[in-house]
């Protein structure tokens, strides 16, 4: 029975198991043959959606509720969600200016320039999707680690299934930078790892990890606020398909939406 297994224990299996989903979306990669720029466009502009809808389904609306839960206020929960949003997009926009690969600043102006900052844009999304997993892993924990077995097992289960389009998405984008099928799935599994390490942090740790809830779910949509924004949307409306990249990002919106509102 769940109820004699230890709830650290719990917390750690269960958020690795959510985890896997991540792994189980990548493993889509290996049924895509070839990414034309049109399809390039659509796949990266859905899963722009995905963390769009994510960012404030999984995320901000969640913190604001473990907020209002600490500290009894609404505004005073907003404003510390608030907090970490801008400061998760602050350090992505510092990471932005300083990773090693900025071609504005370390590769000198050519026709390769234009792709070297695509690389960038896409594994700054990276970067962005793997930070989200830790907080989500939290919340795994915590739940688990408060003893409430029901709450904890419906969060596993929804974030579980919100990581398939996730990994698929994280897969999809590297496959479109040269790496290979294999190499674009390993990586896109390892981003879901990040999940029970919050997950055994938050079951471990719920006297620390549920009051760090409100920053850690802020600071995530902040990370992927960014890079939606400021990367992925311009760069899927460079080329000629930017009406259907929109109505992509509102498909991968649209369908986690429905996976959050009705799983979480």
């Amino acid at each position: 029975m769940l109820s004699e297994i230890n709830p650290v224990w719990l917390g750690a299996i269960a958020s690795l198991l959510a985890g896997m989903g991540t792994g189980l979306g990548a493993l889509g990669v290996f049924l895509v043959r070839r990414l034309s720029p049109r399809l390039e466009d659509a796949l990266l502009s859905a899963a722009a959606g995905v963390m769009l809808a994510a960012s404030f389904f999984s995320l901000l609306l969640p913190g604001i509720e473990y907020g209002e839960a600490m500290t009894g206020k609404t505004w005073l929960a907003s404003l510390i969600v608030i907090a970490g949003l801008l400061m998760g997009a602050g350090i992505l926009y510092w990471l932005y200016r300083r990773l090693p690969d900025d071609s504005d600043r370390l590769s000198p102006p050519g026709p390769h320039a234009p792709e070297i900052r695509h690389v960038h844009r896409i594994w700054l999304f990276v970067i962005a999707i793997a930070l989200h997993n830790f907080p989500e892993g939290m919340a795994v924990g915590v739940g688990f680690g408060t003893g409430d077995l029901g709450k904890g097992t419906a969060l596993a289960i929804g974030i579980g299934l919100q990581n398939i389009p996730e990994g698929l998405a994280v897969a999809v984008s590297l496959l479109g930078i040269r790496h290979s099928r294999t190499q674009a799935f390993l990586i896109a599994f390892l981003t879901g790892l990040l999940e029970p390490l919050g997950g055994l942090f938050g079951s471990t740790m719920v006297w620390l990890a549920q009051p760090m809830m409100p920053w850690t779910l802020g600071f995530a949509a902040g990370a992927m606020l960014f890079i939606i924004s400021d990367e992925i949307i311009p760069e899927t409306h460079q080329r000629p398909y930017k009406t259907l990249a929109t109505f992509s990002l509102l498909a991968g919106f649209v369908i986690m939406m429905f996976l959050d509102a009705s799983l979480g």
